[in-house]
């Protein structure tokens, strides 16, 4: 029997376990959850944690078996830090009403949530917003938009070579690199098919 290595870090809600074991098989790995106590075991792997330093709601709890490690979400039932994962610290809830479960409960794992499934759609949503405003404007307060994000998040230097680019070429260039932007005037660079003229 041996027990795997794991670390934990923890919020005021909730107290994150990560046991590391990588290509855990869930059919194999089998968690229970009791108000003070917390036992993971897969094959001759067992990790048990006990007396938690606190009491954790174990119908509340649940787990997430990834590639590399297992996390587990534990659910307090009193808000607040622990500053410790296991102790013999005393239970606040000892002289309380609340009734803990007689049998363990093992939860469920929790669904992943497909995150490129979220962008597209904030994209997407982004998209119809500045094309439903004005069809004709849509695009370009798009990418003025990016354009300023990218000047905000810049260094002095880039933000120079911004603003040279710009304005030496007429608004037709618009650069990043202040090292090769500062040795010379940046030409004018109008599109494919039209002239550049300068007004008087």
């Amino acid at each position: 029997m041996t027990t795997p290595r794991h670390e934990f870090y923890e919020t005021d809600e909730k107290l994150i376990v990560s046991v590391f074991d990588r290509n855990a098989d869930p059919a194999q790995v089998k968690i229970s959850f009791l108000p003070r106590e917390l036992t993971y075991t897969n094959g001759d792997k067992v990790l048990n944690l006990q007396p938690l330093k606190g009491q954790i709601d174990p119908e509340k709890s649940s787990f997430f078996i990834g590639k590399v490690k297992v996390e587990i979400s534990l659910v307090k039932l009193v808000m607040g830090r622990w500053g410790g994962l296991i102790g013999d610290a005393p239970d606040p809830l000892a002289s309380s009403s609340y009734q803990p479960t007689a049998q363990p409960s093992t939860s469920r794992p929790k669904q992943t949530k497909n995150w490129e499934g979220i962008s597209d759609e904030i994209l997407k949503s982004e998209k119809e917003k500045t094309t439903d405003q004005d069809p004709n404007v849509g695009g370009d307060s798009t990418l003025n938009g990016f354009f300023q994000k990218i000047y905000a998040d810049a260094d002095e230097d880039t933000r120079r070579a911004m603003m040279k680019s710009f304005s030496e070429s007429g608004g037709t260039t618009l650069s990043t690199n202040w090292d090769e932007v500062r040795k010379k005037q940046v030409d004018v660079k109008p599109p494919a098919g039209s002239e550049w003229k300068k007004w008087n």
